[in-house]
């Protein structure tokens, strides 16, 4: 891992670099998938009481952004969110830094399961969070069955 690559949690929901990056996850994801297959969700929202935004800096520049969201109609878990590294840096193992990460946040937090939501059409991805232990799992939450979307867990050991 690049000892110049830093998380820290976001404070400003009007920093343009954050919207920045968002728009560019947002517009990534756009691509892939129909509107009614994409569930981002707001920078206002991830910045909320109950959801924590983190961003990656590589060399001082914001290359990468992950949120985890308490889940409050069902307190056993969190789920990851807006997990997402700028083309240019993909496969140098930022998302495996960020992912580490929210996981242990959320190991922080007192939460033992990690729930998440991706398309089949991000195989690295998909690729990814299977290697960190994740494994496939039925629609959760809000979620309806939806072949644009793989749904995922991961218990984390205290």
């Amino acid at each position: 891992m690049y000892e110049s690559f830093k998380i820290e949690l976001a404070h400003d929901p009007a920093d343009p670099a954050l919207n920045s990056i968002v728009a560019r996850s947002d517009e990534y994801l756009r691509a892939l998938y129909p509107p009614e297959s994409n569930h981002t969700e707001s920078i206002e929202t991830l910045m909320g009481s109950d959801s924590s935004l983190f961003l990656g800096y590589l060399h001082h520049e914001l290359v990468a952004c992950g949120a985890i969201k308490f889940v409050e109609s069902d307190p056993s878990y969190g789920e990851i969110k807006r997990l997402f590294v700028v083309e240019s840096c993909r496969g140098r193992g930022l998302a495996m830094a960020m992912m580490r990460h929210l996981e242990q946040f959320a190991t922080e937090q007192g939460w033992r399961l990690i729930r998440l939501e991706a398309g089949p059409l991000q195989p690295k991805a998909l690729r990814l969070y299977r290697k960190l232990g994740y494994v496939d799992r039925a629609p959760f939450g809000r979620y309806a069955d939806d072949p644009l979307s793989v749904f995922m867990e991961k218990r984390l050991s205290d």
